[in-house]
C-alpha cells in the first residue's frame, strides 16, 4: 500500500506544504498560504526599520490552510490517493524567530489584552532591534565564557535568541513578565499538533536551540545561570522554564491529536517530528552529505554543510553556528549565509527600476534577466556590497548596509542589477572560502529555493564567480521536501516511512539535470573583480583596515574598457 508523509515549510511571506509519494519522491501536491496580517505578512513599524513580527494567528490559518489544500489537491491528481494512508508530518520555519508565550503555551499575540502589541508578537528572523543586546552578549561571553562564542562563529548575532529575549525584557518589561516562557516557532508548531503547548512538554529541536540559543551539552545545555544573570538576572530566571534538553529532527515530537487530525482530514496518531529552520531541512531535502554546500537561496541565504561527527572539526570564526544533529543525525551542522538576496533584488525593482523595463514586478525582473544575461563581467563598471539588510557571514554585523561603487550618468538599471547578483556571489564565495580555510572541503554545491530555479543568470554568475559548478535541487519546494521526509523517518519503516535518513535520501531526493558550469574567461575577469570586493568589504566591514581605497575606481574603470574592447 502506498504511504505518504506531509512536510510544511513556514517561511518569511508565507507557508507551504508539499505531499510526497514515499515510494519514489513524487510531490503528489503543494499548496501556499501568504501570510495575511502586516506588509506580505510582516508586522512593521515606520519609526523602527529594524522592527520585523508576526502574527502568530497566520501560523494557525496557514496551517489549517496549506494541509487541507494540498489534500484536495491530491484527490484531483490521484482519485485513489486516501490521505488516512499520510504516515508523518516535518516542519520547518525561518528561525530565530521566538514568541513569547503563557503558561499554557499560548502565544501573547493571541490574547486579547496583547494584539495590538508588536512585542508580543512573533519576532522574525530578520529583526534587528537587538542590535545593542547581541553585542552586549558578545562582549560579555568574550570575557567570561569563550566557548559560548566559539560554536557560533565567535559573535553573537542580533536575529537570534536571547538577544531578541533580553531587548523584549528592557523595552516592554509586562510582554516579558506575562511570558511564563519562550518557544521556537519551528518547536511550536509540533507542539499544537501533537497537543505539547504547554512549554515543559515541548520537544525543542537541536537546531533552534544550538544553532541560536547557545546550547551544547558539553556545558550542560543552556548557558548557566550565572551567566545570564550578569546580562539581568530576569534572564536567569527565565532559563528554568525553557528546557534542559533539545534532539535531532529524525526524532518525534508527539502524534497528532485527534482533534487536529478530524481537523484536518487525517488519521489520529500520525507522527509529527521534531522541528528544525528551513535551511536545514532543505539540506536534508537537497541530499546532503559531507563535501557537499547546500545553497538555499530565498529573501536571504543559508548555507549548509555536514561533517561526521567522529572526526574532529575547527571551530569557524563568523559562520552560524556548528551544531552537533542540527541537519544529519551523527554529524556535525554548520550553518551560514547572507541576511539579504533575493530581498535585494525585490527592493530594486519595486523602489528604483523604471515602467520601461515592464509594467508588474514579473516583467520587470524578465526584462532585468535578458539584459544582464547579455553583458560581460566588468562591463558596467560597477561594485556593490550585498549588506542592504547586514552581514550575517562571515563579519556578523546587522549595522552594516549596502553601497554601489562605479555608477555614472550612462548607468542603466539592468546594470546595477546584474552588480547586485554579483555582489551577493561575492558574498557566497568569501563565505566558501572561510569554510575551507578551517578545513571543511567543499567537493559540490547544489542550490535549492526559488532564485534557483528562476533565474539561469544568477546561477551562472554564481558558477562565473566561484570557479564551481552550480547544481540545482530536483524540487521546487526542497525545504518542505525535507521536512517531509523527516516526517516519514520519524514515522519508521514500520508505519510505511523509512529507518533512516540516509534511506529516504536515496529514495527521495534528486538534481535537475541543468549544469551551469564557470566559463573561463568570466572567472577570470571575476578574479579581478572580487579583490576590489575584498578591498570594499575590509574596509567598511573590518576595524583596523589599512589598505586603500583610491585605486577601486581606477581598476573598475580599466576593467569595464577592457571588457568592452573585448
Amino acid at each position: 500500500m502506498k504511504s505518504y508523509a506531509l512536510g510544511l515549510d513556514y517561511g518569511t511571506n508565507s507557508c507551504r506544504s508539499v505531499l510526497i509519494d514515499l515510494a519514489d519522491g513524487t510531490e503528489l501536491a503543494t499548496h501556499v498560504f501568504p501570510y495575511p496580517t502586516g506588509e506580505a505578512g510582516i508586522l512593521l513599524d515606520a519609526k523602527d526599520p529594524n522592527l520585523a513580527r508576526q502574527n502568530p494567528q497566520d501560523y494557525v490559518d496557514g496551517l489549517s490552510a496549506i494541509v487541507k489544500g494540498a489534500l484536495a489537491k491530491a484527490r484531483k491528481v490521484d482519485r485513489r490517493f486516501d490521505p488516512l494512508r499520510v504516515v508523518g508530518i516535518g516542519v520547518d520555519t525561518t528561525g530565530s524567530t521566538p514568541m513569547p508565550v503563557d503558561a499554557s503555551g499560548t502565544p501573547l499575540g493571541l490574547l486579547p489584552q496583547f494584539r495590538k502589541n508588536l512585542n508580543a508578537m512573533a519576532w522574525l528572523w530578520k529583526d534587528h532591534t537587538s542590535y545593542r543586546e547581541a553585542a552586549e552578549i558578545t562582549d560579555l561571553a568574550g570575557k567570561l565564557r569563550p566557548h559560548y562564542l566559539a560554536k557560533c562563529g565567535g559573535i553573537y548575532s542580533s536575529e537570534w535568541f536571547w538577544s531578541k529575549v533580553l531587548h523584549c525584557c528592557r523595552v516592554d518589561p509586562a510582554v516579558f513578565k506575562a511570558a511564563h516562557s519562550w518557544v521556537e516557532y519551528c518547536d511550536w508548531i509540533p507542539a499544537l499538533l501533537t497537543g505539547n503547548l504547554q512549554p515543559s512538554r515541548t520537544v525543542r529541536g537541536i537546531c533552534a536551540a544550538g544553532h541560536k540559543a547557545m546550547y551544547c551539552r558539553e556545558w550542560g545545555g543552556l548557558p548557566d545561570a550565572k551567566f545570564l544573570a550578569r546580562l539581568d538576572p530576569h534572564l536567569a530566571d527565565l532559563r528554568g522554564r525553557l528546557y534542559d534538553e533539545a534532539v535531532p529532527s529524525d526524532q518525534l515530537a508527539g502524534r497528532l491529536t485527534a482533534e487536529w487530525a478530524a481537523r484536518l482530514g487525517l488519521k489520529p496518531g500520525i507522527a509529527v517530528a521534531v522541528g528544525a529552520f528551513d535551511a536545514h531541512m532543505g539540506g536534508v531535502g537537497a541530499g546532503i552529505r559531507e563535501g557537499t554546500l547546500v545553497k538555499i537561496l530565498g529573501t536571504s541565504t543559508c548555507d549548509m554543510m555536514v561533517m561526521q561527527n567522529t572526526r574532529k572539526l575547527a571551530d569557524i570564526p563568523g559562520v552560524c553556528g556548528i551544531v552537533n544533529g542540527s541537519v544529519l543525525p551523527g554529524y556535525f551542522g554548520i550553518e551560514a549565509g547572507q541576511s539579504a538576496v533575493g530581498d535585494i533584488f525585490l527592493w530594486f525593482v519595486n523602489n528604483l527600476v523604471p515602467d520601461s523595463y515592464g509594467k508588474t514586478i514579473d516583467e520587470k525582473f524578465k526584462s532585468l534577466d535578458q539584459a544582464a544575461s547579455r553583458q560581460k563581467p566588468g562591463e558596467h563598471g560597477l561594485l556593490a556590497l550585498d549588506w542592504n539588510n547586514g552581514n550575517r557571514t562571515i563579519l556578523v554585523d546587522a549595522r552594516l548596509s549596502g553601497l554601489l561603487v562605479g555608477q555614472t550618468l550612462h548607468t542603466r538599471a539592468h546594470e546595477i542589477y546584474r552588480a547586485l547578483i554579483e555582489a551577493t556571489a561575492f558574498g557566497a564565495l568569501t563565505i566558501i572560502n572561510r569554510i575551507e580555510e578551517y578545513g571543511v572541503p567543499v567537493r559540490e554545491i547544489v542550490n535549492c529555493g526559488g532564485l534557483a530555479t528562476k533565474s539561469p543568470v544568477l546561477m551562472q554568475i554564481y558558477a562565473d564567480v566561484t570557479g564551481r559548478p552550480m547544481k540545482v535541487s530536483r524540487s521546487d519546494q526542497t525545504c518542505a521536501v525535507g521536512a517531509a521526509l523527516l516526517g516519514a523517518v520519524a514515522a519508521g519503516k514500520a508505519a510505511g516511512g523509512f529507518a533512516t535518513v540516509a534511506s529516504a535520501q536515496r529514495a527521495l531526493c534528486g538534481i535537475r539535470p541543468t549544469l551551469y558550469r564557470p566559463q573561463p574567461a568570466a572567472h577570470k575577469a571575476y578574479r579581478e573583480l572580487y579583490r576590489l570586493y575584498r578591498e570594499l568589504h575590509d574596509a567598511f566591514g573590518t576595524p583596523g583596515w589599512t589598505g586603500r581605497l583610491d585605486r577601486v575606481m581606477k581598476d573598475l574603470i580599466i576593467l569595464r574598457e577592457q571588457q568592452r574592447k573585448g
